[in-house]
Order: C-alpha cells, then structure tokens, then sequence
C-alpha cells in the first residue's frame, strides 16, 4: 500500500464507526499519525487498539464535538503529540429529528445544529490556524445528499447539511492563497450505524433512492475522503464530492 500521509498528522471526528472510523483506518495504514475523536469512550479506545494492532500511531480523544472547548482541546492535543496538524475530516453527526418542520421538537433542532453544523464551525475554527502553523493543510467535511437537495421530513438535517456545503465553499475561497485546501463529501444512504434501527420496508425504500439498487459501504466513502485529503488532490478546493450511487442524477 501506498503511504500517501507519510509524515503527516490527521484528525478525525466521529472516528467510532462507519465512516469516520474507515477513514481513520486508511489515514492510519497510509502512514498518518492521528489523533480521533468521539464522544463514545469505549468505542473510540477499541478503534485506537485497532489501528495500533494494525501499526499505526493514534491517539484517541474523548469530545462532545458540539463544545467549542472540547474542539479546541482536541486540537491543541494533536499538536502537542505530534508536533503539527495537517489534515482533518469533520466528520461527526446524528440524524436529528424527523418529522414536518411544524413538528419538529426546537431542543432536538437545536442539538442537531449544533453537533452537524456548529461542530464543523468549531472544527476549522481551531484546526485552520493549526494548518497554517504547519505550512498548510486539507480539510474535509462531511456534509450529506440532504446538504445539495431537500427532504421535508428532515428539515434540521438538511438546514446543518446545507451550512455545511456553504461553509465550506466560503472557507476554502478564503483560505486558498495560504495552503489550505478545504472540500466537503457528500454520502448517499450508506450503510452505517446511523441506520441500524430501520425495519425491512424503511430500509427497501431507502434502497430504491439509489439507481445502483444498493446502499454504499463506510469503505466507499472513505476512499474519496482520502483522495480530497491527499495531494492526488491538490486542485480539489471547494468542491463537493458526491458519493451517492446516482441519488442526485435523478
């Protein structure tokens, strides 16, 4: 295997599962040292294990990514293990709420803001000067399908995806001429934890969204975030990588 991250340090929220957790993996097997975040401790030490039975040099982090000194702490502790910081995938999320938007529940909109939205704030807020102390870097985050089209059932999943795709647009416009390369990915229905309680026909039909006929894998998606992180691609700025097996084309 290629070790495209050779002398590079990443950081990785919602590292526990699904994508993250890929992602965390193949940064780690490609030569990263990494720091990974979530807010599950037991989860995140076993993904730690993992990768370092596997050779890789990690750090696991314990962080509600929705608390902007939590962020900040996360940060300055990959600094202070590795020295630097060069990549990272904002990656942590939760469904939120479903329902009209009459009937969404204004706590639960409010937590879903905050911890899909928000926490990509906090992230590049703190991980952008870490970059820049580094001599520049790559950020992906991890919008949705729902962050380019609408649902009408998930209003503050599709609002926070939607942020995310914006935000992200303004942030690598802005930070181009320093170094920084800042692009978001944009997941179809992927058969991850998220959607483990789906019954057969809730799931069926979340199949049928997709013209592959399938829901893609943790592993699918991971492999385009380790392109928009790596220098393959180094004129990638801005964009929003769809990875959704046709979902959008439609």
């Amino acid at each position: 295997m290629s070790k495209r991250f050779a002398g590079k340090v990443g950081l990785v929220t919602g590292a526990a599962s699904g994508i993250g957790r890929a992602v965390a993996r193949g940064l780690a097997a490609e030569g990263a040292e990494l720091v990974i975040v979530d807010l599950n401790r037991d989860a995140i030490d076993q993904v730690a294990s993992q990768i370092s039975a596997a050779g890789g040099n990690v750090q696991p982090f314990v962080a509600d990514v929705a608390d902007p000194e939590m962020v900040k702490a996360a940060v300055d502790f990959a600094e202070e293990q590795f020295g630097q910081l060069n990549l990272a995938f904002n990656n942590a999320g939760i469904t939120g709420p479903t329902g009209l938007l009459a009937d969404i529940d204004v706590v639960a909109y409010q937590r879903t803001i905050n911890v899909n939205l928000n926490a990509v704030f906090y992230g590049m807020y703190y991980e952008i000067p870490a970059m820049l102390r580094a001599g520049g870097g790559s950020i992906v985050n991890t919008s949705s399908i729902l962050g380019l089209v609408g649902t009408p059932t998930a209003v503050p999943y599709v609002a926070a995806k939607h942020g995310v795709t914006g935000m992200t647009k303004a942030a690598a416009v802005g930070y181009a001429e320093q170094g920084l390369r800042i692009n978001s990915i944009h997941p179809g229905y992927i058969d991850t934890p998220l959607l483990k309680d789906l019954g057969d026909k809730q799931r069926s039909a979340l199949v049928s969204l997709h013209p592959q006929g399938r829901l893609g894998t943790d592993e699918e998606v991971a492999n385009a975030v380790l392109w928009l992180l790596s220098d393959d691609a180094s004129f990638a700025n801005g964009t929003q990588l769809v990875v959704d097996g046709g979902y959008t084309a439609r």
